[in-house]
């Protein structure tokens, strides 16, 4: 065989393999989707953010909740049926808040029974999103996140904090500008919070996630685990379905490196 053609068979077979085997990936995925669909009469939509590696050039980005999301989301929900009941999987760090507020107002304003299941994790926006939906159903050790408002990388209420602290000639104008812009994204969220929760939770109930959740009484990256939702007497279920962690098998982490975590399977 010429070296010409061989060559050539090697950089075809480099450019074909990566596109056969994402073909196989969304393939094995539509078919537990439909199982899943199929059992639960619902309609499927997933919101998984996993770190992922750019075609050919195998460098790794991570996702986050984005206006491409939320397009996506809401154009899945305005194509469902009002009376047909919405099973949307989360499985994200958070990410704009514009999304995802644009996300949990249609979760909240679709007429059938929408449920959030969480396999792993929704934190920040992720839980925002969660709080729209009827019914919460997630791993015993998944987790929620606080949602306080972040301002050019600062918690919103430790900027409030500072300017309190100081007297009015010792806080720079920046500081200023944005204690400002931090008072009013607490305010809106809020009164976000406020009206998704009206109908589920009492005043006090409602007064109380947003106390723990918004005002920067944990970090931003601090775990609202199950035990901290039955504090806040939000409801949730741990009775997650088999398929779900069968979908996320089907997320992979990209394979860059060698694993630190090894298992043998039960099933096998």
């Amino acid at each position: 065989m010429p070296w010409s053609l061989f060559i050539f068979l090697i950089f075809l077979f480099l450019i074909l393999f990566p596109l056969v085997k994402s073909r196989s990936l969304n393939y094995k995925r539509f078919k537990q989707i439909k199982s899943l669909e199929e059992k639960r009469e619902s309609k499927i939509i997933t919101l998984i953010h996993r770190q992922e590696v750019l075609s050919l050039v195998g460098i790794p980005f991570t996702r986050f909740i984005d206006i491409d999301d939320s397009e996506e989301i809401l154009r899945a929900i305005r194509a469902t049926a009002d009376d047909k009941p919405i099973d949307l999987i989360l499985h994200t760090p958070g990410g704009l808040v514009l999304a995802a507020e644009q996300i949990a107002r249609a979760v909240d304003n679709h007429p059938g029974r929408v449920t959030v299941m969480i396999p792993h994790y929704a934190m920040s926006g992720g839980t925002l999103i969660a709080l729209a939906a009827d019914e919460i159903i997630m791993d015993h050790n998944a987790v929620l996140g606080p949602v306080d408002p972040q301002i050019n990388g600062f918690p919103a209420e430790s900027i409030m904090n500072v300017a309190r602290q100081k007297s009015f000639d010792e806080i720079s104008d920046e500081t200023l500008i944005l204690d400002n812009i931090a008072q009013k994204a607490v305010q809106q969220l809020e009164h976000f919070i406020r009206k998704l929760l009206k109908d589920k939770l009492t005043e006090a109930e409602i007064e109380n996630i947003i106390k723990n959740l918004c005002h920067g009484k944990y970090t931003h990256d601090f775990p609202i685990t199950c035990e901290i939702l039955r504090e806040l007497n939000l409801d949730y279920s741990i009775e997650l379905p088999e398929e779900v962690y069968n979908l996320m098998e089907l997320y992979p982490q990209p394979k860059g490196r060698k694993p630190s975590v090894y298992h043998v399977s039960s099933k096998s």
